[in-house]
């Protein structure tokens, strides 16, 4: 949606969290905050889990109605956007001016995994636009600025964090789904045995070879599956710098 003058229209829980525009001065107590709004609706998905969190089970643990946090947030899509935000925190400051671009987004992948680890519930929000409020537009920022000295052009540099981030979600949610396994320690005993019973040497021949060398019963896999996984990215990025400094 646009204004009469073609420029975006702005959500009023949206402004309010970039402090664009004052508190509703009529309605809800006085004592009521659109922060306080969103920090209780992140207690209560840590507490008792992303399915706990209703306009009306927020309000009533704020001791307020349901029609006040109507004044703040108008659903309870905006509020889950905006916990997920609140959530992130503050860019974790992983560009450095006399460091590379590599180690800076190594950094910030790692800011980011911790992030989600913090906050587990927040991966089973769906994710249904762009970043866009003011932890996400801040963390943005700082990734662009890991790479503001190399020879990308700026679509590159976007589609580089998308890559990047996309990645790191997808990893804490497989771990976050396996929910049986405690960090590290195996996701599934014996697995490799298990394929050695189920598969025979001759039908799958690469598989074996696998099983032989004892990589699917390692206790450290998840982690690091993540560790391999990033580097193999970045040396993909490292690539294309290269190939764009020609």
């Amino acid at each position: 949606m646009t204004d009469d003058h073609g420029t975006p229209a702005i959500p009023p829980s949206l402004a309010l969290a970039w402090g664009l525009q004052p508190r509703p001065g009529r309605g809800p107590k006085p004592g009521l905050t659109l922060p306080g709004v969103v920090q209780e609706g992140i207690a209560l998905a840590r507490r008792d889990g992303l399915g706990s969190v209703s306009m009306a089970r927020v309000a009533k643990e704020l001791g307020a109605s349901t029609m006040a946090l109507y004044r703040y947030v108008p659903s309870k899509d905006a509020l889950l956007t905006l916990m997920v935000d609140a959530a992130l925190g503050p860019a974790p400051g992983a560009h450095l001016p006399d460091d590379g671009w590599r180690a800076g987004l190594q950094r910030w992948a790692d800011a980011l995994q911790a992030a989600y680890r913090g906050n587990v519930w927040t991966l089973r929000v769906p994710i249904s636009a762009p970043p866009i409020g003011p932890n996400n537009i801040a963390w943005l920022e700082d990734g662009l600025r890991c790479l503001a000295d190399t020879p990308l052009d700026e679509g590159q540099k976007l589609s580089t964090m998308l890559l990047v981030s996309g990645f790191v979600r997808v990893e804490e949610t497989l771990l976050a789904d396996m929910a049986g396994a405690a960090p590290g320690e195996l996701v599934m005993p014996g697995y490799g045995e298990l394929l050695r019973v189920l598969t025979s040497a001759a039908d799958f021949p690469a598989l074996h070879r696998a099983i032989a060398s004892g990589s699917l019963d390692e206790d450290d896999d998840l982690q690091k599956e993540y560790d391999f996984g990033l580097a193999r990215i970045l040396d993909g990025v490292e690539a294309l710098i290269a190939r764009a400094g020609r």
